[in-house]
């Protein structure tokens, strides 16, 4: 896991929302793609399609991809491939405003922060946890690296674990 990329692809979605863009591409990882999940999972965003250098037509962004349509097989990936795979992000707008307004790091490649449940616990209730600033926003989320995957910070109070701050999204 580097929080260098993860904080690359924070900026980029942050500027491509502010952009209007409808469709940005960022690093194929499996960090990455847990993180685009969880966001999906909550709603900034719309579709998180796995693909290559060039964008994915758009009826594969509406539905999932089968292998047995002959017009668009899916590349399966190899060692030759690996460096050019993309994730492709469709971004959310509602009524002409970004859904996606801003996505912040909190653990930082210096310095990595974790939480415990009762630390989370107080973040989530909108009050400062150490040096964390707690939610205040409407519909802000903080998303949490737990053992169990990327988790919403509500989430993990609910299941009660704890883990490393890595964003917060509103």
């Amino acid at each position: 896991m580097s929080l260098v990329h993860l904080s690359n692809v924070a900026s980029h979605l942050k500027n491509a929302s502010k952009a209007r863009l409808g469709l940005t591409s960022i690093p194929d990882t499996k960090f990455h793609l847990k993180l685009m999940l969880a966001l999906q999972n909550s709603g900034f965003i719309s579709t998180v399609v796995r693909g290559g250098p060039t964008p994915p037509p758009p009826h594969t962004l509406l539905s999932h991809p089968s292998s047995t349509d002959p017009s668009h097989p899916i590349e399966p990936v190899t060692r030759y491939n690996i460096s050019s795979r993309r994730l492709w992000v469709g971004l959310k707008y509602y009524n002409s405003q970004r859904v996606l307004e801003d996505v912040h790091m909190i653990s930082k490649p210096t310095r990595r922060i974790t939480m415990d449940v009762e630390g989370i616990k107080q973040l989530v209730l909108g009050r400062n946890s150490g040096y964390v600033q707690g939610l205040t926003k409407p519909g802000e989320c903080l998303y949490v690296n737990t053992d169990r995957g990327i988790l919403e910070s509500r989430e993990c109070v609910e299941r009660k674990i704890g883990g490393q701050l890595l964003c917060r999204v509103y």
